[in-house]
């Protein structure tokens, strides 16, 4: 969760468990590696400095501005360096141990899919290889990787051209990065029983599950939720098995890698490679802790390239759920929505980074200000939200979508999508291989896009019109400029010296080639005719960014080989 900002506080759901002073507390009580606590600001400062203050030695969960007091989370790693802070704290109880394990754990009254119990690590693990042995042409279960523990991180893929590479947009839902926050946990595992169950049934179910390829983690912090053992979520601690805010720990747009000095955690590490697998489109992390949707962007006050877009989508789940949740559920901030910054800033979220360096649309999900509901209330959370995350993910069916090729041969590209006065903080998106389909989500306006990719002239589209709720299809085609390039790739090797910045290219000397620079505009920035053997080839002058070098042969044969340059 982020912190609360709001001049409402809701003290009711939590208890102190004792009050200490800062030198009382020894590193012998944090049998947790964790501690949850209340830290009292000095209301003749400045507030927002103290609270960047306490952001790099503590994992802020929320604050109350009347009463200028901030509660957090406290890593054992972290506290020498809180201590010099000076801040008075006192200790509260966790909100994992608030309830009795009775009231979180299933019990033998409660049926698998009863939904209103937290299920056990192995119990987790069985529901979700039972989905793929129950529905084996709808889904699959990918594990991406283990936890610090050897814990499985695992999705559950859910389509129905599985092994098929298809037109469709990525969609990715997961859950519960701080491992106390497991409301979503379940409804995640809800929500992929509902989308299989009904495929047969319900025709928009059925229309999501064939035009969507659909991605869903309902655990993603496993060593953090089963930190009381695999039986129980009861215990449950924020952090990860090195007691490191995992939400805190990717690139970020502003600060740049390990903005929270630590290393890139294991389980970072797998989710940044899954996504560099994948081409997402869309995405929402879920937590607990407060009732909004929080949208782009956390690191700093500009706005989004798409603001408007991200508070129509966001308005359109809080508003849906208040039409089926309890009065007085999901108001907070701007009544359920808010814009990351204005709540409060973060370093190192995963959201700014599935944004900015992956180009997906993610945003963070609150969905229970109790951290951690008795199990008997996760049927109300459901009813409530069901309805809001089916409309979120369709969401990425509209905006303007269409494939990439060359003009000459239809191969299919990988293109830079640009919307001309519009895109900024890497806001464009790009076309994927092997469809060389792309997805723009945006609001419904008209619009002027640009694609470009190497070796081929930009192309410029205007007067592109998109609706809400519509999808507008764009296929474009782009002229080669340096002839028809065959996407065979010549048998070569390519050595580049960084400390001189000159490539060493070998070529076969059973003939002669002409060779060319490209670069990532198509312009053709360096030449080399008739060599063969070695070629040494200056790249002192050039940017960063992709490059190709075309081979063209005596008997007119054209080749390509792709080039990076850091």
């Amino acid at each position: 969760m982020k912190k609360f900002l709001s001049f409402i506080f809701v003290f009711s759901f939590f208890t102190i468990a004792s009050a200490q002073t800062v030198s009382s507390l020894s590193l012998e009580q944090f049998n947790r590696g964790e501690i949850y606590v209340e830290i009292n600001l000095n209301h003749n400062q400045d507030v927002n400095k103290q609270l960047e203050l306490l952001e790099k030695t503590v994992s802020i969960d929320n604050y109350n501005n009347l009463e200028k007091t901030a509660r957090a989370y406290i890593s054992i790693n972290n506290y020498a360096s809180f201590l010099k802070t000076g801040f008075d704290f006192q200790i509260l109880t966790a909100p994992s141990l608030l309830l009795p394990k009775s009231e979180l754990d299933k019990t033998p009254n409660k049926g698998t899919y009863d939904w209103n119990y937290y299920p056990s690590y192995s119990q987790y693990l069985e529901m979700m290889y039972q989905f793929e042995e129950d529905y084996p042409e709808l889904c699959e279960v990918v594990n991406i990787g283990q936890s610090l523990e050897g814990r499985d991180i695992l999705f559950v893929h859910i389509n129905n051209n599985l092994g098929e590479e298809v037109d469709e947009p990525e969609f990715m839902y997961t859950s519960t990065i701080h491992g106390d926050e497991v409301t979503g946990y379940v409804l995640m595992l809800r929500l992929i029983d509902h989308l299989l169950v009904n495929y047969s049934t319900d025709p928009r179910i059925e229309n999501m599950v064939n035009e969507i390829d659909i991605w869903i983690n309902p655990l993603a912090n496993p060593d953090g939720t089963y930190a009381g053992g695999n039986n129980s979520v009861s215990g449950a601690m924020r952090y990860n098995a090195n007691f490191i805010d995992l939400n805190r720990n990717y690139a970020d747009p502003e600060d740049g890698d390990h903005p929270d000095g630590n290393e890139y955690q294991t389980e970072t590490v797998h989710f940044m490679d899954f996504a560099d697998e994948h081409n997402f489109v869309m995405s929402a992390n879920l937590h607990t802790g407060a009732e909004v949707i929080n949208y782009p962007w956390d690191t700093w006050a500009k706005l989004a390239a798409d603001d408007s877009w991200w508070d129509f989508v966001s308005r359109e789940y809080a508003d849906t759920v208040h039409v089926y949740g309890p009065a007085g559920y999901f108001t907070d901030l701007d009544n359920g929505v808010t814009n990351g910054y204005q709540w409060y800033t973060i370093s190192g979220g995963r959201q700014d980074y599935m944004n900015y360096f992956k180009q997906c649309r993610e945003v963070t999900m609150e969905l229970s200000t109790i951290k951690m509901p008795s199990g008997n209330q996760l049927p109300q959370y459901w009813e409530a939200n069901y309805r809001s995350l089916l409309n979120y993910m369709e969401q990425v069916l509209y905006g303007v979508r269409g494939i990439v090729t060359d003009a000459v041969n239809d191969t299919p590209l990988k293109a830079k999508v640009f919307i001309n006065s519009h895109d900024i903080d890497e806001s464009h998106v790009y076309s994927s291989f092997p469809a060389g389909n792309y997805n723009r989500l945006l609001k419904q306006g008209i619009y002027s896009f640009t694609f470009s990719a190497l070796g081929h002239f930009d192309k410029t589209i205007s007067m592109v019109n998109t609706d809400d709720y519509l999808t507008t299809i764009l296929n474009v085609a782009l002229e080669p400029n340096v002839g028809a390039i065959e996407t065979k790739e010549l048998d070569i090797t390519i050595s580049p010296n960084p400390a001189t910045n000159v490539v060493n290219l070998k070529l076969p000397e059973t003939n002669s080639y002409e060779i060319r620079l490209i670069d990532g505009n198509g312009k053709i920035v360096q030449q080399i005719n008739s060599s063969k053997g070695e070629v040494k080839i200056s790249l002192i002058d050039y940017p960063t960014g992709n490059y190709i070098i075309l081979l063209s042969n005596e008997q007119g044969e054209t080749f390509s080989k792709k080039l990076i340059v850091k």
